[in-house]
């Protein structure tokens, strides 16, 4: 059952507390919903039953997952040395329409204004019904980061604009980096190349690399919950 989408951040934090140390198994019972009999589509289920926990309104729609106070939701996944194990999905990268495009107005800068970190074991020994959610942050960018994520944006949006979008590559981006979304080639979306021509490319998607995810959850001294305790 869902839960009423939350009216302040105070309100968010304490459903978060209360989410923190919860197995998978027990909070999607709480939510009505069922966990996938193996690992795979697990990381999508464990979203969906955090956002149904927590009370997330915005669904499919481009705005932040609590839309009432502005706040987005990522579920952070964990290694066994809880750490963040992967790189963090943030947004779509506009491959067309790209003129006047600002960092001030881009969705990245949107999407990341105010987060709600929320880290999840996952360690592919741990059975996926006894892994369990971690302490949340709520996080909005310090000035020293949002001026590195704008300057990663600038450049790599600067290759887009001009056509250079294969050349993209992991080295580019100090925090922020573009990576392919979608490994199906019936997923092609249009694009530009150097010469202005059209043509057609798998789509693409900011990601948050794990050196900045870790500092986030450092900073708020946010490790998973010591399965000891």
């Amino acid at each position: 059952m869902n839960a009423p989408p939350p009216r302040s951040e105070q309100e968010l934090l304490e459903r978060a507390r209360r989410l923190a140390g919860m197995t998978l198994k027990r909070a999607a019972a709480e939510t009505g919903l069922t966990l996938p009999p193996g690992q795979h589509r697990a990381k999508g289920r464990i979203g969906e039953i955090a956002e149904v926990f927590l009370g997330a309104s915005a669904g499919t729609l481009s705005e932040p997952d609590f839309q009432a106070i502005g706040v987005e939701l990522k579920t952070l996944p964990l290694g066994a040395n809880g750490l963040p194990k992967e790189s963090t999905y943030v947004c779509t990268v506009p491959l067309v329409n790209t003129a006047g495009v600002s960092w001030e107005e881009s969705a990245v800068r949107r999407k990341l204004a105010r987060v709600l970190w929320l880290p999840v074991e996952a360690a592919p020994e741990l059975p996926l019904g006894q892994r369990r959610f971690g302490s949340a942050v709520l996080w909005s960018p310090d000035p020293e980061q949002e001026l590195a994520l704008r300057r990663d944006w600038r450049e790599l949006m600067d290759m887009v604009i001009t056509g250079e979008l294969d050349r993209i590559s992991s080295h580019y981006g100090r925090y922020l980096q573009i990576r392919p979304k979608a490994a199906n080639a019936r997923a092609l979306g249009q694009a530009y190349d150097e010469e202005g021509n059209p043509g057609m490319t798998l789509p693409r998607g900011f990601y948050l690399r794990t050196s900045f995810t870790r500092q986030i959850l450092e900073a708020g001294d946010s490790l998973v919950v010591n399965r000891e305790s």
